[in-house]
């Protein structure tokens, strides 16, 4: 089986869903391969900011995305040992601190209106395999696994938006230099207590971070910052005086604390680091999101970046002698400098709570 179109875009998440949707507007054919068997995969970084909320509405999609559901933060809270001692409010121009948006509202929007146009398609539970080249070395198409049958896709354009273990990237052999943070992190959910509002809570235990973030339909995200590498012999350890420590820090949490985190299984571990790329492009293969820059939790800048990198990477594919992309730079200077800000925010996080020490 064979396929031939313009545009190739790998990776079905926020910013290749959005890139294709953009493409296809204009007419270009894209078809977009998606590994998983829906657009409705658990994610964990939900939260867009003003960069990522106005991207969607430059494209018409922010209102759907508004009907599906989503939750806008009303403050920013630190506390230590269970009380609360700073509030930080939103700026009323732009009237929120984040906005939870599920992922699976979020892709839903972008990919029904990207149905509407004929140039659009996608083929899930499809992995790639193998990148095709000419004689000349160019990336003239992908060879692709679905359910046991081989596809062919030519294309003149291949976009990696696969995540941060890009299988696009080590295809083209294109360079990623991995930057150790120094911290893992420990996901959980659970449902809000009562008269719980729309907040981002950030507390300090044991000289590590824990954030709570607000969701729709009524949950809490649990963000739980441990020593890098240190979750193995964690496991080993006594689980009641480790989960002790959450419940003195967010006291208003006991009760469902205690209902639904019981065991180590009830936290998803994060391995994290970020990463830094020479080479966003290479013979007619592009990379954007975490494919090329993968970010760290910190401040919820992966979504939106990924948003950005889709919106920008569009305008030089529509705006240019359609695939003569070359040079990123401007592009990788924005996000040297989102990299270097989670940096200094993670350096300096421990500073709010020095007043009280």
């Amino acid at each position: 089986m064979s396929r031939k179109v313009d545009v190739c875009i790998v990776g079905g998440g926020p910013g290749g869903t959005l890139l294709a949707n953009i493409l296809a507007k204009h007419n270009l054919s894209v078809l977009l391969l998606e590994r998983t068997n829906g657009f409705a995969k658990a994610f964990r970084g939900e939260h867009l900011n003003e960069e990522g909320e106005q991207v969607l509405k430059q494209y018409g999609l922010f209102e759907r995305i508004e009907e599906l559901g989503l939750l806008r933060m009303e403050t920013l809270e630190y506390w230590l040992d269970g009380q609360k001692f700073n509030t930080v409010y939103p700026d009323p121009v732009i009237g929120h601190l984040g906005i939870h948006v599920p992922q699976a509202h979020l892709l839903q929007a972008i990919v029904e209106q990207a149905q509407k146009y004929t140039s659009f398609d996608y083929l899930l539970n499809t992995t790639v395999k193998e990148l095709i080249q000419d004689e000349h070395g160019h990336y003239i198409g992908v060879m692709a696994l679905q359910d046991d049958q081989i596809i062919q896709i030519d294309a003149q354009l291949i976009i990696g938006a696969d995540g941060r273990h890009s299988t696009i990237r080590k295809l083209a052999n294109l360079d990623a230099t991995i930057h150790n943070h120094g911290y893992d992190l420990l996901w959980a959910r659970i449902p809000a207590p009562e008269d719980w509002t729309p907040s981002i809570k950030m507390a300090l235990v044991d000289g590590m971070q824990i954030s709570l973030f607000t969701q729709t339909n009524g949950f809490v995200q649990i963000g739980w910052n441990i020593e890098k590498g240190s979750y193995p012999s964690l496991r080993k350890q006594p689980f009641t005086p480790f989960i002790e420590k959450l419940i003195k820090a967010f006291p208003q949490l006991t009760d469902m604390v205690n209902e639904h985190i019981q065991t180590w299984r009830d936290f998803v571990l994060l391995d994290v680091f970020s990463t830094t790329s020479e080479q966003w492009e290479k013979n007619g293969v592009i990379l954007i999101g975490d494919a090329v820059h993968t970010m760290t939790p910190t401040g919820a800048f992966g979504l939106n970046s990924s948003l950005m990198d889709a919106h920008i990477l569009a305008q030089w594919v529509l705006q240019k002698n359609p695939f003569d992309y070359s040079c990123a730079t401007e592009r990788q200077k924005q996000i040297a400098a989102i990299q270097a800000l989670q940096i200094e925010k993670e350096q300096k996080f421990q500073d709010a709570f020095v007043i009280l020490s």
